[in-house]
């Protein structure tokens, strides 16, 4: 079967990062969500991000343009049956994804792969909602997606071997890496890193150093990109909240609790970046230290 046109389910970071490595990369691009406002705006995001490309010479002015070309906007899932693979990258919730595959269970052929961007949701889950669990898959990319080189790719129980070898196939025309990882809860790299995280909130807690300086740590003795502060803002607090919540209910091992001083965070709306305020202050245009909060 061959792969030329994707539905890409949610606009927003994860998304929108999805749509621009697909179309980049050949892909004719279905960008849908809920509103049209919302796919404005995950296209408008599409476009910054590769005019930056533009700005560092990495692409052409003609490449740009001939990259949002393929992208087309929806707000209608009806779309999905003029696609020939699907990845769903929707807000972190069970029962809006359920939704989402039920539709589009009926609506693409049945050929089709139905393949979700979930960070923690277990894949058989969502597969069992579904009448075609043989043709659906875990297709995890990681933030920010144009610029991260690996996706996980989750095998539901019953996945099978032609879904997994064509998801991995379109991840490394996408020019990314893949790995093939067990629908455990999750999976591989949030199932570690949250482990990492969780010590690093106990740090803070205990007063081991401060935020800044445990970010600022991590950067220059770990070489990580962005400390988990700065990373945990980029993403948004609440998805954080909701991996350490399903590794607890899945492992039951205390390590996985989620962070009090997380949950109130999140209880408060700063969310990160998109909220102007998460562990940092983005108010101003710039990341400052918070002052308005006792940490």
């Amino acid at each position: 079967m061959e792969v030329k046109r994707i539905l890409v389910v949610g606009a927003g970071l994860m998304g929108g990062g999805i749509a621009q490595v697909a179309a980049q990369n050949g892909y004719e691009v279905v960008l849908n969500d809920v509103s049209m406002e919302l796919v404005e705006r995950g296209l408008s995001n599409i476009e910054k991000n590769l005019d930056g490309q533009v700005k560092k010479e990495k692409m052409s002015a003609e490449e740009k343009e001939q990259t949002l070309a393929r992208i087309s906007k929806s707000v209608d899932l009806a779309d999905g049956g003029q696609v020939d693979f699907v990845i769903e990258a929707a807000f972190e919730n069970y029962e809006v994804k359920k939704e989402i595959f039920q539709k589009l269970d009926q609506i693409c052929r049945p050929e089709v792969i139905l393949a979700s961007n979930t960070s923690s949701i277990p894949i058989n889950s969502l597969a069992s909602v579904t009448k075609r669990p043989d043709r659906f898959i875990g297709m995890h990319f990681f933030s920010p997606v144009p610029v991260m080189r690996l996706v996980e790719v989750i095998r539901a129980l019953k996945t099978s071997e032609e879904t997994t070898r064509i998801t991995e196939e379109i991840a490394h025309r996408m020019k990314k890496e893949t790995v093939r990882v067990k629908d455990v809860p999750g999976f591989l790299v949030n199932r570690v890193n949250a482990a990492f995280r969780a010590e690093c909130y106990q740090c803070l807690l205990e007063g081991v150093a401060s935020l800044e300086d445990i970010d600022k740590a991590i950067k220059l003795g770990l070489n990580h990109p962005m400390g988990p502060f700065e990373l945990a803002d980029f993403v948004g607090l609440e998805i954080g909240l909701n991996v350490f919540r399903t590794l607890y209910e899945g492992y039951k091992d205390p390590k996985f609790k989620p962070p009090l001083l997380l949950e109130k965070m999140v209880q408060c709306g700063d969310l990160g970046r998109k909220t102007g305020k998460g562990w940092y202050d983005y108010t101003s245009g710039e990341k400052k230290p918070r002052t308005d909060i006792n940490l």
